[in-house]
Parts: structure tokens; sequence; C-alpha cells
């Protein structure tokens, strides 16, 4: 095949999907797969995968098998596809035999360009004879950790997939998947027979639009009224709230629904009928919260679910990350929430203690499972728990070495603030010592503030003379002081079952020295109340967006697809910041392709005209050579405006920092925040002129 030029493969992205330019990676592995030759990609959930094997679908001339586990996402993709132009289908268990014989037909006449599939028709003798009769020109084999027994999430029909390769040995092959191992990569490769074959690795898996949050809450009641002061925020828009046991899910989206939101749960207790109504009606917005297990989500590919909570404690890492990725995915702010409690620990630890794994479902784990059981969920509650940026955490543990500096978009860059924390810390060490290092720190903490509870007062440890020294912080603020604590090798925490506390040779040096420490704590008043990540637009242009979402909404129940198929948020956001009038204005938003033109363009440009005329707006024009999406305006009197408005004054961020009581590092990234959304940050009265003009 020859090769494609830039500006040829720009041509088919933009007339076929609507964007104007590649993400990262996306072209060396489009032009990889192009070159008939095979790879493996590992990118992080809305990164764009798909575009790596449905571009080079429409430049080979046969057809394209995708093979994927996910048997509503095959249905979402092939909407989006054919809305877009691609003549494309699915046949699995989902479909009726006189419903898929059409496509047989259809494919076998050479008019459907990509098929997907679910592993189990390649075990039917019946499918394989069909496949063996077509012109293949390229395999996509998504969900590629499904083909190994070492990943999290095996399939045994995969294994399947080692006899389609052989029968078509010539034809590329290109295997996908957002998290593997080195071991699994390895087994992906071995058992599709490619063991040569290109490994692209994104090159960083940092979300940027989405902003972590970890929310401590305790007692039940405390927590409700939090998720519902959040959901609030988001009104109207897609969340996903995650629970660890299938009542839960039914209990809180009961109350949701009580408190007026549009509700529901899912989970694998409920009969498929249901869970396909509930993520069909999801997926259309018909309802915008659903409360789940994990069992939801992985076959959703709703790009703008602006919120994902985390009622209960993630069992992993690797599952907490997975969840929070199903959040914006298109590029849009989106928030993720966790609340946590150190009492969150105690279910997950008695299930592993029990020997039967992190689920009550799992029996009889060996002692290296428990081990690794034990390590997982420590490595959950240090997210939790450790009061450092949690992006470069994830980041940090998925192998990546992010610079250490406020990344401006998670609870502990914005919302902690700095403080003398000497005679606290005295007091937690010399508590640690009278209690003879035998206990943990949520003991510790009761016993500094004088509490009345059984386990204290049955210790005889009211006698002590740290008994009821602390009265200006909260039992969470002590949490919160230990853990830093230990990151500063002051205290050191036992690993396994037991984890309490004792205190290293520099903590009695401490002691000893009286020296000064400063530490972090959480403001008072939080960025978090304010809906972190959340831009809005002005509220005029915010109006536009409203109308073009409903008339989106009208248009897509005409259709039978979901909203997203017609446009994507961010394709009306830019048409509400920038207020096309003219059909050429109109093809350079974001996902405006050729089809999409002719079906939609005048349409939504007589909502746009007359909205712009009805409230006076004119059209923000741009050239053809920016097409870089508008970053919202924060809603006025935010944490954002305020940083904001003290700097054009003049103000330095030292200077802010200190009249907001806050840290200079917290107003960096709210500069570095509203910079990447489009706000002009004139830093020159920071500079000497002169050196600035001469730079």
């Amino acid at each position: 095949m020859t090769e494609q030029n830039h500006s040829d493969l720009i041509e088919i992205l933009k007339s076929r999907f609507g964007h104007d330019s590649f993400r990262p990676m996306q072209e060396e592995i489009v032009r990889h797969v192009l070159r008939k030759d095979h790879c493996l990609v590992l990118m992080p959930s809305g990164a764009g995968k798909s575009i790596c094997y449905q571009l080079p679908a429409l430049v080979f001339d046969g057809l394209t098998l995708v093979v994927s586990p996910l048997i509503s996402l095959m249905k979402d993709q092939v909407d989006d596809l054919n809305a877009n132009g691609i003549p494309a289908a699915f046949i699995n268990s989902s479909l009726l035999y006189e419903e898929y014989q059409p496509i047989y037909k259809a494919v076998s006449d050479g008019r459907v360009k990509i098929l997907y599939v679910a592993p189990e028709r390649l075990a039917m003798e019946s499918f394989r004879t069909f496949l063996n009769a077509q012109s293949v020109s390229l395999i996509a084999v998504d969900e590629a950790h499904c083909i190994s027994d070492w990943g999290h999430d095996f399939r045994k029909p995969y294994r399947k997939l080692r006899s389609i390769r052989v029968r078509f040995l010539d034809v590329p092959c290109i295997a996908l998947t957002a998290t593997a191992t080195k071991r699994v990569q390895e087994d992906i490769l071995d058992q599709l027979s490619i063991p040569k074959a290109k490994t692209f690795v994104a090159s960083s898996f940092n979300r940027e639009n989405l902003t972590y949050i970890v929310q401590p809450e305790r007692r039940c009641r405390a927590r409700m009224s939090a998720l519902i002061r959040l959901l609030a925020q988001h009104k109207g828009e897609s969340a996903i709230v995650y629970c660890s046991t299938q009542k839960g899910t039914e209990d809180l989206a009961a109350r949701l629904s009580q408190e007026g939101f549009s509700a529901l749960a899912y989970h694998a207790g409920l009969d498929d009928d249901e869970r396909r109504l509930t993520q069909e009606r999801f997926i259309r917005d018909d309802v915008h919260i659903v409360v789940a297990t994990i069992a939801f989500g992985m076959g959703v590919d709703k790009p703008d679910v602006r919120l994902i909570v985390h009622y209960d404690l993630p069992k992993s890492i690797e599952w907490y990350y997975q969840e929070t990725g199903r959040a914006g995915r298109d590029g849009l702010p989106s928030e993720c929430v966790l609340f946590y409690s150190p009492a969150d620990r105690h279910t997950p630890a008695y299930w592993i203690d029990k020997d039967k794994g992190e689920d009550p479902a799992e029996q009889d784990k060996d002692p290296a499972e428990q081990a690794r059981a034990w390590e997982r969920l420590n490595r959950m509650v240090e997210y939790c728990a450790r009061i450092h940026c949690r992006r470069a955490f994830l980041l940090r543990y998925f192998g990546e070495r992010p610079e250490e500096q406020n990344c401006g978009g998670c609870d502990v860059c914005l919302e902690w603030e700095e403080f003398d924390a000497t005679v606290i810390t005295q007091k937690i060490l010399s508590a640690v010592l009278r209690l003879d290092e035998r206990f943990g720190i949520s003991h510790v903490a009761d016993v500094l503030r004088g509490s009345r509870s059984q386990k204290v007062i049955g210790a005889g440890h009211e006698r002590l003379s740290v008994y009821g020294i602390v009265r200006d912080f909260s039992k969470n603020d002590i949490q919160a002081i230990a853990v830093q604590l230990i990151d500063k090798l002051l205290l050191v925490k036992a690993e396994g079952k037991y984890p309490t506390l004792a205190i290293t040779p520099q903590g009695r040096e401490f002691l000893r020295s009286g020296g000064a420490l400063r530490l972090r704590r959480k403001n008072e008043r939080t960025d978090a109340e304010e809906g972190l990540g959340k831009p809005a637009l002005d509220s005029e242009r915010g109006g536009l967006f409203d109308a073009l979402r409903e008339l989106r909404r009208g248009l897509a129940e005409e259709r039978g697809v979901p909203p997203y198929v017609v446009f994507r948020d961010i394709s009306l956001r830019e048409m509400a910041h920038y207020a096309p009038m003219s059909r050429e204005s109109f093809a350079r938003i974001t996902g405006v392709g050729e089809v999409k033109l002719e079906q939609y363009g005048d349409i939504f440009l007589r909502c746009i005209r007359a909205y712009a005329q009805e409230h006076g707006l004119e059209e923000k024009r741009r050239s053809p050579e920016d097409p870089g999406r508008p970053r919202g305006i924060r809603a006025p009197g935010s944490s954002y405006d305020q940083t904001l408005d003290l700097f054009r004054q003049g103000l330095s961020p030292a200077e802010i920092a200190d009249r907001r009581g806050l840290t200079p590092g917290t107003i960096v990234g709210h500069l570095e925040r509203l910079a990447a959304y489009g706000e002009d940050i004139d830093a020159r009265h920071l500079f000497n002129q002169g050196r600035f003009e001469r730079i």
C-alpha cells in the first residue's frame, strides 16, 4: 500500500469523524496499520483508541473485523459510525436469527466496512465458514487484555482468536486495551501469534480534564447530604455513583429518587432486560444518574459523563482508575469524587482476614494472594489518606514520574494550605509514646480528643496525661496530620491487619529538639463545594448551549439514537461559544464532518441564528488554522474569579495567597487552570519591564 500523506489522513479525519487533528500517537499508529504491520496499543480510556482502526478501515478495500466483549458498546459505536456515513454493523447474541441474516448478506455484498462481533461468535463453525469467504483487510481486538488469563478480566472465548489469526496470517492485527501489565502484554502478543508486533504505549496516562477529589465523610447521614449537594451542582448532567453492594445501589437510588433526582440502580442481580433498559435510558439521557456496582460502565461509550462518585471505597487503584476513566471521555472537564473515612477499610479487611480475598464470592485464597489483597487495600487507603497530589500518586502508581508541582486539578493542590503544626505534632507523637506504640491512629485520635468510647475507657487510657489535650482539631484532622508525619518519617505504620503506629528515631529527635514543623490542612471553605473543574459558559451563551441540547435531544429521539450520536457536548459548547452563522463557520466546529454538516447544519444554524437575534449575540470568528476548543468561563464569584480579580489588580501570587489565606502553590494552580481555559493571564507586572522586553 502506498504511504498516505498527512493531508490525506487529516482530510479523512475531518470529513468522516469531524476532527481537525489527531490526538497524541494516533497518526503514528494509523500509519503503522496502513503499512499492514501488527501492533498492540495501550491508551487510557477516552484517548481515542477507536480511530486507530476505524480510519484505516476506510482506506483498506476489504472488511475490518472488530472483536469486542462489550455487546452494548458495539451498538453505540455502530450508531456513531453510521451517523458519520461509515457503513458498520454488529453481530452478537442480542440479535435474533432473522435480524443478523441481512447483515451477513450486506457484508458479503461489500456494503459493510466495519463489522463488530462478540468473541463467542468466533467459536461458531457457521460464522467461521462465513468469514472465510470474506475479504478481510484488518482485524482489531478491543479489550485485548481479556485474551490473557493473567489479566483481571479473562474471557475464555478470546482464545478462539488464535485460529482466526491462522486463517488470516497476512492480515494486519491491532490489539487495543487501556490496562495491561508487562506479563499481560506478552500474553496478548503470544495468543494472537504476533510476537514481534510493535507496542504503542501512551506517553502518559494523565487525564488532564479530570479533577480528583477525596472527600472525608464518616457518618452515613453526612455522606448522603454531601452526595445530594454534589449531584445538585451537576443537575441535568450524567453521573455514575459506585457502591460496593447490590443492596447499597438500590437503597441509594431510591433515596436519590425521593430527593427529586432522576436515578436508577444497576447491578448483576437484576435480570438482563432490566439492566439493558437502565443502560439504554442512561445513554439516551432519559435518566441522568446510575447508582451501580462495578458491573456497570465497561460497555458504556457515553462521552459526556460529568461526574463519577465512589460512595464506598474501591477495591483497588486499578479498579478506581478504570472507573474514573468513564468520566469526561469527550475531553471536557469532569469530576471524580471519592468519599472516604478510615472506617471504610474495615469491610474489605474483614473479607481478606477471613481468607476469602476481597470479595465474599471468592473462597480460600492462598497466603500469597491474601498478601496481595492486603497490598491492594493498603495502597487504596494510602491514596485516600495521604496529603499528596492525587494525580501524581496515580501516575506514579502506573509507572510514570510526574514532576512535583501543583497539578491544579485535585483537592490537595487546590484546597489545602500550610500551617504551623509544631504543637499538634508534639501532642500526637507524645500520645503514640504514652500508648506504648500499640495502637492505630484512630485510637490515638480518640485519646487526644478525650473520647469516652468503651475501648478508651476499658483500657484505662482516660488516665493518661495526653487524654483530652486536643480540642481544636477534629478526628479527621488528626488522622490527616498523622499521615503526613508518616511521610515526614516521624511516624511509621505497621503493614497488614493491625496498622499500629510507632515513632521513628527522627520522631524521637523531633520531640527532644523542640524543632518547628509546617504541614498542610484543608481550607474551611473548599473549592470542591464550588464544583472544581467545571468551567461554565457565560449566562447568555450558556442559554444557547441549553437550547442546542434540547434540539439535539429531539433529533436523537426522532432517529432512535443516543444524543451524543447527533453531536457530542464539546461540539455544542463550541457552537454556543462561537455562535456560527454560516455553513462555512459551522463546518469548523469540532465533530462536524461532511455527513453531519449535510444532515444537521441547517437545523442547528436556524436555532443559533434565532437565539443570537433574540439575545443580541454576535459570531465569534476564528480562522481555519485555529481549531482550538473554546474554554469555558467560570461562574462569577468562584474561587478562581477571586484569584483572577486580585491578580489583575497587580498582586503577586504570594500576596494573593496571603490575602485569601491560601498557599502560593494553590494560587499558581488557579492561574494555570484559568490559562488552560482560555483566560488572558498577563503576568508582565511580575517582572522587570526592561528585562521582560529583552526576553
